[in-house]
């Protein structure tokens, strides 16, 4: 199963439960078919989550890669119809003596009259999902507006995310997919991709029983990842640590709401009018675009990208944190990798954005246009009003005079912040600390990361240095003016022309 085995037990009780009436037990995963042994049955033959069919129905019988991409957690007509025929069509050959068929074969065609009784089936089963209610609308009327902070670790995503959490028309959560990550340290990124995509596409439709194959049977708000930086879970409905238009504390919420029923977060989701994510583990835009064609989700994507050079200072602070996730970004197979001396993970993590922010700005497709907004982390640690402004003008939000005082409180603070406050957003000198690399790092590691990253410095607007001396000089501006500008790969042994 491509995106490994996360979630897959879910799907096929989810679809056995809803077919037979009767759980599926434990099934493994092999090639493009699934197969769930339920009791008093034989083995019931189901594509698996990321198993994908034509439109055509004369086609439907075979896997097609690329085509209309379907997961089991998410009930359609097409999902339903396609698993119908094949565990018919499976039944029918296991009754002749056959074996179940491997991945990829045809499967031996129904008789006229069975197909007859499977159309009229299918017609009420259709009309029986026609009728179910779409998903909810948020308090007050209008329909919900879905964000996605895209971006990196230690790239000022925290930050960012907080900007939205604190707003009181938005529910936020902050990387909901480290819990795909965490149930599968054997994966690669691109094979967790749909995973993490199919879990944030349920969460944006507020369905948190998508956790389900992550979270323990029995459990509460504190089960969710680093849940108590979301206000919307420290207020009602969730909690009454604070109300909805007050400033939340993660130190206050805690102790407060840790063991407030799971249940109260999708309760919770449904009454805000904005759903906000913040999430770094994707590699690229096109698996997004389901999303962004989804007619269930208004999609808008905020790409954060900070300085490279910035970034490996950050990293550097935190090795130990990111060990597993660096595991994943590399494809180690689960070996966890905290030192990283040929900054591989940067690398990765530089190429990633270049996907990105090229997919989006070069050729856009038509659903992508104004529903995407790059934003440089050191552009709002010069001019964060102006620049949160256009991040809540994008997204549909307006700033409060609340809002305001908070936000410069937490951009004009003292210093760089503590390194015990890595993971936190407290109140910092945001200039200071989007400069801090230039001190902090030896000028051997910065001419390596800008070779590493010398097509993400072009196309994001960094000027690189060429000496020590232009490193510590703090009048030299690093970061360029914006601008249109065009992007070709380049290796990373190519000169670094200066601008």
């Amino acid at each position: 199963m491509e995106g490994g085995e996360g979630g897959e037990g879910r799907g096929c009780a989810h679809f056995s439960e809803l077919l037979t009436g009767s759980p599926a037990l434990p099934r493994r995963c092999q090639g493009p078919w699934s197969f769930c042994q339920l009791p008093g049955r034989g083995p019931l033959v189901q594509p698996q989550v990321n198993v994908s069919f034509q439109r055509d129905p004369q086609s439907m019988w075979e896997p097609q890669p690329g085509k209309l991409q379907l997961c089991l957690a998410n009930v359609s007509y097409f999902q339903i119809r396609a698993w119908w025929l094949l565990n018919l069509n499976h039944t029918a050959g296991v009754a002749r003596g056959k074996k179940a068929p491997a991945g990829g074969m045809r499967l031996p065609r129904l008789s006229s009259s069975a197909v007859t009784v499977l159309l009229l089936a299918q017609t009420c089963l259709l009309l029986f999902l026609l009728s179910r209610p779409g998903p909810s609308s948020p308090a007050g009327g209008g329909a919900r507006v879905h964000v996605l902070v895209l971006s990196s670790w230690r790239s000022g995503s925290s930050f960012v995310g907080q900007l939205f959490s604190q707003h009181p028309d938005v529910f936020y959560l902050m990387e909901p997919a480290w819990h795909v990550w965490a149930a599968l340290p054997r994966g690669s990124a691109p094979a967790l991709h749909m995973a993490v995509r199919d879990l944030v596409r349920s969460v944006f439709l507020c369905d948190m029983d998508v956790f389900d194959a992550y979270l323990p049977w029995r459990r509460n708000l504190s089960d969710l990842f680093q849940w108590a930086v979301s206000r919307a879970l420290c207020s009602p409905p969730a909690c009454s640590a604070f109300s909805r238009d007050a400033i939340s504390s993660e130190a206050v919420c805690k102790p407060l709401c840790a063991r407030r029923p799971f249940a109260l977060a999708q309760e919770a989701c449904r009454s805000y009018s904005h759903v906000v994510l913040k999430e770094v583990r994707f590699f690229n835009l096109q698996v997004l675009y389901p999303l962004l064609m989804d007619p269930l989700l208004n999609l808008h994507i905020v790409h954060l990208v900070r300085d490279p050079r910035a970034v490996l200072r950050s990293r550097e602070q935190t090795a130990k944190a990111l060990a597993r996730d660096n595991g994943i970004v590399l494809g180690t197979n689960g070996t966890w990798v905290e030192a990283d001396p040929r900054l591989r993970v940067v690398g990765e993590v530089c190429r990633s954005h270049v996907r990105i922010a090229d997919a989006a700005l070069s050729k856009p497709p038509p659903f992508l246009r104004g529903r995407y907004l790059l934003v440089r982390f050191e552009d709002l640690a010069r001019n964060p009003l102006a620049e949160i402004r256009t991040l809540y003008a994008f997204t549909g939000l307006s700033l409060s005079p609340q809002l305001e005082a908070w936000i410069l409180n937490i951009t004009h603070g003292v210093g760089p912040g503590a390194r015990r406050e890595a993971f936190k957003t407290t109140s910092r000198d945001a200039l200071n600390v989007s400069q801090a690399w230039r001190h902090a790092l030896p000028f051997s590691k910065i001419r390596r990361v800008q070779e590493l990253c010398s097509g993400a410095l072009r196309l994001l607007r960094y000027r690189p240095v060429f000496s020590e001396d232009e490193q510590r000089d703090l009048t030299l501006d690093l970061v360029l003016p914006r601008g249109p500008s065009s992007f070709k790969w380049a290796s990373s042994t190519d000169a670094q022309p200066r601008p």
